[in-house]
């Protein structure tokens, strides 16, 4: 297979237009033409359907794209490293749900990188997105959050999709408030004590190819409170809560350190007892990088120190 023509196929699939795609890449059209033929005949596959409004991907053809995009960015990374002398970049990538245990062992594991070439990436999404990052955009570790009571699924979608897993906490929801809230000097908070205030919450808890999400997500934000806060990124909901005395949270546990920094206090519910569950997971053929074990290590030590 040539890797030129691979490259040629992905700007194609790109603009949609062989001649537009000719003309990007400088190649006369009948020459582009020939070497999409080539590639076709040598992969035993239709790659693109053509038609006078332009090409379109097959069914095959946008899963070989997909592949064919992997190998061309490992392919220029060997180049840049190889052909410029310098020394192999390490990378770590993950996605994690919303947690400030995660994110404080996160912080911590920064100070460990060695001053080599290293590329870090974190991103915080619900749990679809962690499992579709390591799927299709190359990330190599990824934290998923759910009810215990969906344990039996999280477990057989995952094996579907062939990856592995471990737990990393089990922990109920604790109460997160202003220590200047009404009720952070009540003994014992029932869900009935909450109807008046503001409920921050994150908006996007999507479960992956579930069909009964929409009731699960009905189910984390209870109807006995009538007022919401819906945000997608973690930093403003500290800000909302310390400025809002009348607003709360539903929260993992946080770091000691955070609560003092941002007046805070944390407390349980009675009658709150549903189970959570944060899972590490990977491809059942990834081997775990020195990188991934220091941040591994770290988020144990921040879990212990966070999680009872």
């Amino acid at each position: 297979m040539n890797v030129l023509h691979m490259k040629y196929a992905v700007e194609v699939a790109r603009i949609g237009s062989i001649n537009k795609a000719s003309e990007e890449l400088y190649i006369a059209q009948p020459n582009l033409s020939r070497s999409i033929k080539e590639l076709e005949s040598d992969l035993g596959i239709t790659i693109f359907n053509r038609t006078s409004k332009g090409m379109y991907l097959t069914p095959e053809g946008e899963s070989f794209i997909k592949y064919a995009k992997k190998a061309l960015n490992q392919i220029d990374e060997i180049e840049k490293v190889f052909k410029s002398g310098g020394a192999v970049r390490k990378h770590f990538s993950i996605t994690v749900p919303r947690a400030s245990y995660i994110s404080d062992a996160f912080a911590i594991f920064t100070k460990t990188l060695e001053n080599t070439p290293t590329e870090v990436f974190y991103m915080e999404g619900n749990s679809s997105k962690a499992i579709n990052n390591i799927l299709s955009s190359d990330y190599k570790l990824g934290i998923i959050r759910y009810a215990g009571d969906y344990d039996r699924y999280y477990k057989e979608y995952l094996e579907e999709k062939g990856l592995a897993y471990e737990i990393v906490a089990e922990f109920e929801y604790l109460l997160v408030m202003s220590k200047d809230n009404p009720l952070a000097d009540k003994e014992d908070i029932m869900f009935d004590d909450l109807s008046p205030y503001v409920e921050i919450s994150h908006g996007d808890p999507d479960l992956p190819s579930m069909p009964f999400s929409a009731a699960v997500k009905k189910e984390e934000t209870p109807e006995k409170v009538s007022r919401h806060i819906y945000l997608f990124e973690r930093a403003s909901q500290f800000e909302l809560l310390t400025e809002n005395p009348e607003t709360f949270m539903w929260v993992s546990p946080l770091p000691q350190k955070l609560l003092d920094r941002y007046g805070l206090i944390q407390k349980k519910c009675s009658y709150n007892d549903k189970v959570y569950k944060d899972v590490l997971i990977r491809k059942k053929d990834y081997v775990l990088s020195d990188l991934d074990k220091n941040f591994i290590t770290e988020l144990c030590a921040s879990r212990r120190k966070c999680v009872k």
